[in-house]
């Protein structure tokens, strides 16, 4: 198969000392966090843990804490914990991005209970229900906040039934000095954290992340990114979620390498500033989903990226949903003024049942970039076309170092050969202990076995391919949409119809198929209203349907315009494709227009009026 790779000022905050490096041996070591970070406070304490950097009105203001702060606060904190709870009680952390959030963690971790972390109620939609999911979910025994948001996480318990769960504001409590705290008893297979996974809902999942996964694919990290104590790491990520606590947080306190982190709102509302912090603190390694590369592109200005020096970023690490080729050119290409180089693009795919990192592009290797025939990729077959041919264009992401991944048909089981697609699979030492009190489904996705008779592997749900040992993610196994027994891929559809038009450009749109006299397409998309009259949307939603039967083959049964903001998300951002399905076929999700064929009428809407509704119909 044929593959392309595309082919400092001085800082007041942060010292280049590269002391006590981390050798590649050891950063394969399974020596558990709390012990490298015992270790860090006694070898290098002065040296910056984590900085957090707030931006009110625009305006950076920093806070600091070094291992040897890190390691005292933590005792504080694992000490009054230890007189209010076991060993192995779960505590939840409902904390915004900041400090706190950090000794929080840490103390829970030194006092050997298993840390919870969850995102804040009433931030997002959706939030409240998630989190009170994980409080009834994980049978938390505290939950851990701050002074700010204690009055509101009090009644978010209440609502919750949970009013029984004692909360505690940690940055008000008088801790005293332990100076006599030791490491509590921890094996690889003591539970550490359980990491709740982004999609979840009323019903979460929480992924049983233990000390031997965590210590394992922080090596795998390592390894993946070239990265040593003296790497400088830099991100807005959730400080909850699986890449901003795995991979931003954690990995660089084991390493005893500084982190910086800023607010994710503070990146929604100014993208220019996750750039401005990389400059000004000497980041070589981030990491991000898609998305927020796109949003850089298109909302960054000349004059927001006027001084801004993006030459030291070594690893620009894009995750978390399917990889566009189109993104990584079109980003290198913004930004290559300010000194970002492809070449320092890291496509990387992981999740949170294999504690993080699953493959990675690896140091000083470009961005491996395949064009393949169309119509074979909806046969699950990777055919390659000249580069400069027209056809698919798939991103690897990357390589497989201490990890087994195997590509299987997930109908039979059966082991495919490379080029083909299938299910990923994945078998080693960073694979999580399963899903928390939930021994079905620990057995229908941890405990897997080919129809060879090997495993046990971890079903992904996700689908790809392996080819040259590079692997290419290019779905989920239950969104793909079978039209006309073609496989077709929803985020490829999304995006060819983000382009058709200005008032789609920049925002989300989720495509899905329901059962109506056989499987119609159905077509969500926000918009911007503005500019649009209502006498426009109709032959908008004609463009989308003749340009997708044009450029892709099929018919499209339904076409629902929706505010921006209304297709849901994950808290990584990845779009909830099975969610919107649901409010679709529910009626339930109050859009703009929609444009309905017969068959889609009558099964979901009770009607068999022409196609086309009304602006203003719910959808």
């Amino acid at each position: 198969m044929t593959t392309d790779r595309i082919t400092e000022r001085p800082s007041a905050h942060m010292s280049d000392d590269h002391d006590a490096l981390v050798s590649p041996d050891h950063l394969m070591s399974p020596e558990h966090l709390v012990g490298r970070l015992e270790t860090h406070a006694r070898d290098i304490p002065d040296r910056p843990a984590v900085v957090f950097v707030r931006h009110p009105d625009g305006r950076p203001v920093e806070e600091t804490l070094t291992y040897g702060a890190l390691d005292r606060e933590a005792r504080k904190v694992a000490a009054w914990l230890r007189g209010r709870c076991m060993a192995g009680d779960r505590v939840m952390l409902l904390y915004g991005t900041g400090l706190e959030f950090v000794k929080a963690l840490i103390g829970c971790m030194y006092a050997g209970v298993v840390a919870v972390p969850s995102p804040m109620p009433g931030q997002q939609r959706g939030h409240d229900t998630r989190s009170a999911g994980i409080v009834r979910d994980a049978d938390v025994r505290l939950v851990l906040t701050t002074s700010g948001e204690l009055s509101s996480i009090t009644a978010f318990l209440a609502e919750a039934d949970a009013e029984d769960v004692p909360c505690v504001a940690t940055d008000t409590l008088d801790l005293a000095e332990a100076p006599g705290w030791q490491v509590p008893a921890l094996d690889a297979a003591t539970l550490v954290i359980l990491q709740y996974t982004s999609g979840s809902t009323s019903d979460p999942k929480g992924v049983r992340v233990t000390h031997g996964s965590l210590a394992h694919n922080v090596g795998e990290m390592a390894h993946a990114f070239g990265l040593d104590s003296g790497s400088r790491m830099g991100s807005w990520l959730p400080q909850h979620h699986d890449m901003g606590l795995m991979g931003k947080l954690l990995l660089p306190l084991h390493l005893g390498a500084t982190t910086v982190l800023m607010t994710p709102m503070d990146f929604l509302r100014r993208p220019h500033l996750w750039l401005r912090l990389l400059d000004t603190y000497r980041i070589t390694t981030t990491v991000a989903p898609n998305f927020a590369y796109d949003l850089c592109v298109r909302r960054v200005t000349d004059e927001q990226l006027a001084g801004v020096d993006l030459s030291r970023v070594r690893n620009a690490g894009n995750g978390s949903e399917p990889v566009s080729a189109r993104t990584l050119l079109n980003f290198a290409e913004r930004f290559a003024s300010a000194g970002f180089r492809l070449d320092a693009f890291n496509p990387c795919y992981g999740m949170a049942e294999t504690t993080l990192l699953v493959t990675g592009t690896g140091p000083g290797r470009a961005p491996v970039l395949a064009t393949v025939d169309a119509d074979a990729l909806a046969r699950k077959e990777l055919r390659a076309l000249p580069a400069d041919a027209e056809g698919a264009r798939l991103v690897s992401s990357g390589r497989v170092n201490d990890l087994t991944v195997r590509i299987v048909d997930p109908d039979t089981g059966r082991t495919l050969p490379d080029g083909r697609v299938g299910e990923i699979w994945v078998r080693g030492d960073s694979v999580a202990d399963g899903y928390w009190r939930n021994p079905e489904a620990t057995e229908r996705i941890f405990r897997a076995r080919t129809a060879e008779g090997e495993g046990p592997y971890l079903r992904t749900g996700d689908t790809g391919a392996l080819y040259d040992g590079e692997l290419f993610v290019t779905g989920r196994v239950k969104e793909m949409l079978v039209v006309n027994g073609r496989n077709l891929y929803p985020h490829d559809l999304e995006r060819e119809v983000q382009d058709l038009h200005e008032a789609f450009q920049g925002l989300a749109g989720s495509v899905c198929s329901v059962p109506a006299d056989g499987e119609r397409v159905v077509v969500m998309q926000e918009m911007r209203p503005r500019g649009s009259s209502a006498a426009d949307l109709p032959e908008l939603a004609r463009t989308v349907r003749g340009a997708l039967a044009e450029r892709v083959g099929i018919r499209v049964g339904g076409v629902v315009f929706l505010r921006p903001g209304q297709v849901r998300r994950t808290t990584s951002g990845k779009i909830r494709r099975s969610h919107m399905r649901q409010l679709f076929t529910d009626g339930s999700l109050p859009g703009l227009y929609e444009d309905l064929d017969a068959p889609l009428l009558r099964e979901f809407r009770g009607s068999a009026a022409p196609a086309a509704q009304a602006p203003g119909r719910s959808a």
